[in-house]
């Protein structure tokens, strides 16, 4: 087991992401599970299962307290952690499990790079993001990806079209790590977000602070 990395964020938040080893066995010892997300746990598949799991651990292993907090969901499907002001986002992807928080509303998405990205990309890119593409498209991509999956999770009420209502500045991308910018425009509402993003092994971090 392994948490293999960790950063504070602004402002006073943090994040995470844990490298998952164990055994479902494991998380099921460590986690007080609710009879609703044993329940829900039932119905999820395959390696997801310990994908989930391991996501819920590392959120209590850095709220810091010896006793695990519920993890609550609104009418949308938003987590919040019980008793904590702090914003929460959860992602997991293949081996790694991520988590954001803060007391501003944060974004997360972890994603395991795949050539497959290349043929999905029509279908959450616009026009202008295709226009920015540059030697490294494939992983571009996947800053596209994150940036919109975090813009999501931050909204919170779903119904967003990736190409219309979650727009991301245009960007050149010349290292593996940057900060870019993005926003969610949907009828009357508008908020822009700070979006960072960093490649991990064979993996892309991205997270979102709402500005």
């Amino acid at each position: 087991m392994a948490l293999i990395f960790h950063k504070y964020i602004k402002p006073e938040g943090e994040l995470g992401i844990w490298k998952i080893q164990e055994e479902e066995s494991f998380f099921y010892a460590k986690l007080d599970l609710s009879e609703k997300e044993k329940k829900h746990l039932d119905t999820i598949k395959g390696h997801l299962k310990i994908e989930w799991l391991a996501s819920r651990y590392l959120l209590h292993k850095m709220s810091g307290r010896e006793t695990r907090g519920q993890l609550v969901k609104d009418e949308y499907g938003k987590p919040t952690l019980e008793h904590s002001e702090y914003h929460i986002s959860l992602s997991h992807s293949s081996q790694l499990a991520a988590v954001a928080a803060g007391p501003a509303i944060v974004g997360i998405d972890i994603q395991k790079i795949v050539e497959k990205m290349q043929r999905i990309a029509p279908k959450f890119m616009n026009q202008n993001e295709f226009a920015s593409l540059g030697k490294n498209q494939l992983l571009q991509m996947h800053v596209y990806w994150g940036a919109k999956e975090c813009l999501y999770k931050s909204y919170g009420k779903r119904k967003l079209d990736f190409k219309k209502h979650i727009l991301i500045d245009p960007f050149r991308m010349e290292r593996e790590y940057g900060i870019i910018s993005g926003k969610v425009v949907k009828d009357d509402f508008y908020q822009s977000y700070e979006i960072v993003y960093q490649k991990i092994e064979d993996y892309l971090l991205v997270y979102s602070i709402e500005k």
